[in-house]
Parts: structure tokens; C-alpha cells; sequence
């Protein structure tokens, strides 16, 4: 599966079979979760067999249902914090669909468990993922158009931000709020501008769903095609 089929195979599934990782699955997300950590100075950390953080009364609200193992999306308490949270974990989010497995990105409805996650001084827990074998597939939303959340200030976009933008409308966000846009802005030394932008929400976390919707973006657009303007 490649990562566009991932993209677009990809649902957010919070009911899970009694089905263990297999050896193999667990070596792969790990090897990819040690590189992402660096790679984005974060401590996000893989919890297995573990039912007890989706078990209770706040997991039910939910509807959580046979969460055994998650991600524990945690990392240095920095201004961007948020958005490398999103970033890199939707990495991992879409290397679990090429595996087989499903997702669910959980922003409040888990428990903290101790002993079950490591922090070091400075550092927090931002979110959870559940992930796992799906009882199903989950199931699509609707989503905004292209138009609604991109604009152009230097003439008619190219058609990979338009690509890019497509993919990055069906890239999850806090109950599919999709506060976000992108702004073509044309060329500057010889290179495509373009700018990401967060929306306002009284529900939160559009910082993180930022750095998802910008990786989505990258995978659609070819991040060999544009810069990210500041």
C-alpha cells in the first residue's frame, strides 16, 4: 500500500478485535518511532497490551471499545510542540495503515496510566493514539472543498497545490473540523511559496491538526515541489 492508498484507505476507528501486533508490526512502528523521535525531538513511545487507558468512564464517552495499544505522543514543552506532534505522528498514523492496522487520533477521552510511559523534566503528553485491528474500517465524513480552504495571491495555483491541498482535506482533524488553509504565493528565489494556516476553534488542538494536514499536504503536492513560507 502506498501512501496515498493509506491516505485514502484510512479512517478513524475506535472499536478494536482482542488481536495482538504481530512481532514483525511492533519491530517496524518501533524502528520508524525511534527515527521520527529524533528526527523531530519528540518522546513518543509505543504501548502494548496495555487496556487500562481506554477502559474507563472518559473512554466510553468516546466509545472506545478494546484499546489494548496506543502511542503516547509526548515530547519537550516547546511553542511548536503541537504541530511536530501532528507532523510526526500522522507519519505514524499512515505507516500503520500500510501495516494492516487502524488509528484513532484521542485528544481527551483516555486515562494516564502510570508506569505504563516515560517522561523526562520539561516534557508533557499532548495526545494518544489508538491503534490496533480494527472491528471495522471506520467510515468517511464530509469535508470542506478545495476552495474553501485555499487561496492564491499570485495568480492561478499550479496543479500540484491543488493536489496538495485534496490530500490534505482528507487528513484527520479534531471531530473533522478542519480549521486550516493553504496560501499559493508564487515564486520568491526560485521556488514556490506556499503558507499554511491554522483556523480558530473553541474545540482547540488546531495546532496540532496544522502539522497533520502539512504532512498530508507535502505527500499530495511532492515536497520536492514548494517550501513552506514563515
Amino acid at each position: 500500500m502506498t501512501l496515498e492508498e493509506a491516505i485514502a484507505a484510512r479512517h478513524s476507528v475506535r472499536a478494536y478485535k482482542e488481536q495482538p501486533l504481530t512481532d514483525d508490526v511492533v519491530k517496524v512502528l518501533q524502528e520508524r518511532i525511534a527515527a521520527l523521535n529524533e528526527e523531530g525531538s519528540l518522546h513518543i513511545q509505543l504501548i502494548l497490551n496495555e487496556p487500562k487507558a481506554f477502559s474507563g468512564t472518559i473512554s466510553k464517552y468516546g466509545r472506545f471499545r478494546g484499546v489494548c495499544n496506543y502511542l503516547v505522543m509526548a515530547g519537550p514543552k516547546t511553542y511548536d510542540l503541537d504541530e511536530r506532534v501532528g507532523y510526526y505522528g500522522e507519519q505514524l498514523v499512515l505507516l500503520a495503515q500500510t501495516l494492516g492496522l487502524n488509528t484513532c487520533w484521542v485528544g481527551l477521552t483516555y486515562s494516564k496510566i502510570p508506569d505504563t510511559y516515560v517522561l523526562a523534566e520539561g516534557e508533557k503528553i499532548v495526545c494518544y493514539i489508538a491503534l490496533g485491528y480494527g472491528k471495522t474500517q471506520g467510515a468517511g465524513h464530509k469535508i470542506k472543498t478545495v476552495a474553501q480552504v485555499s487561496s492564491s495571491t499570485n495568480g492561478a495555483p499550479p496543479p500540484w497545490f491543488v493536489k496538495g491541498v485534496e490530500t490534505a482535506l482528507l487528513a484527520p482533524t479534531a471531530v473533522n473540523q478542519q480549521k486550516f488553509s493553504f496560501e499559493y504565493m508564487g515564486m520568491k528565489n526560485g521556488h514556490h511559496l506556499v503558507m499554511a494556516h491554522k483556523g480558530f476553534s473553541m474545540i482547540g488542538y488546531t495546532q496540532m491538526d496544522l502539522g497533520i494536514v502539512k504532512y498530508h499536504f507535502e505527500i499530495g503536492a511532492g515536497p520536492d515541489n514548494f517550501v513552506w513560507a514563515n
